[in-house]
């Protein structure tokens, strides 16, 4: 899919170490530059400058990992390995357009707010002042934006939540099932296995977000759009076995 950009957001490129750069649209979370983030992402994954080993994104920033050696002894001997990938990286930072990659994907991800899958449900309600049905439609009224997958395998960063949602995280960690829903500021999330997690939990989704026998494991990807729909305990667990 291919955005048109007004203008392009200052950056800064900083070396990791002797092996890695990473190019920084500012400590934000804004789907615009998050788009720009991909764009760069699929344009490297299409066509990757020589001696770029990976190139992991993020909210707003995107690393590269590169081979030094290779550098040194195939393409550059001017300069070092990371000028060489910073001058390399440049050409690919788009003017105006924004070419994505592949087409949005819409996942709607079914989900029980019942109060043994919703531990944190109430303290949503209370802390916001509003009632556990009211959470649960601001919840299911919006389509989330995937900015980044971490933390765990299939484990995707979503935003943003209605303000009269939002939510602190916990002071201290928790075990956490899998298919759990939380809330983390004004961020929404699924963990996709039983782990523990910070995030306020307020439902759980009997879908499987990751299986290692499938040819793509991850049911996710960065960029697609979810969204959440109310389902019944019995729903829940017909659908569990169904997916087990």
């Amino acid at each position: 899919m291919i955005y048109c950009m007004e203008k392009l957001p200052p950056y800064k490129i900083s070396s990791l170490g002797e092996t890695a750069l990473i190019i920084d649209f500012g400590n934000t979370i804004d789907e615009s530059i998050n788009k720009l983030v991909h764009s760069l992402f699929y344009q490297l994954q299409n066509d990757p400058i020589p001696g770029m080993i990976e190139a992991v994104p993020g909210y707003s920033s995107l690393t590269i990992y590169y081979d030094i050696l290779f550098i040194r002894n195939n393409l550059n001997k001017q300069t070092t390995a990371f000028e060489w990938i910073s001058e390399s990286l440049k050409k690919f930072i788009p003017k105006e357009n924004i070419e994505t990659g592949d087409p949005q994907i819409l996942v709607k991800v079914p989900v029980c707010y019942e109060t043994e899958y919703a531990p944190d449900l109430g303290f949503i309600a209370s802390q916001n002042k509003i009632s556990t049905d009211e959470v649960i439609y601001f919840h299911t009224s919006a389509t989330y934006h995937i900015y980044m997958l971490g933390f765990l395998p299939g484990f995707a960063y979503m935003g943003m939540v209605d303000e009269k949602i939002s939510s602190s995280r916990k002071q201290k960690p928790v075990f956490v099932e899998a298919g759990s829903i939380g809330i983390a500021g004004k961020q929404t999330g699924i963990y996709p296995f039983r782990s523990q997690g910070g995030w306020q939990i307020i439902g759980r989704s009997p879908l499987k977000l990751f299986d290692k026998e499938k040819i793509n494991p991850v049911l996710f990807k960065a960029g697609d759009k979810v969204q959440f729909y109310s389902i019944t305990k019995d729903e829940f667990e017909d659908s569990k076995s169904r997916n087990a």
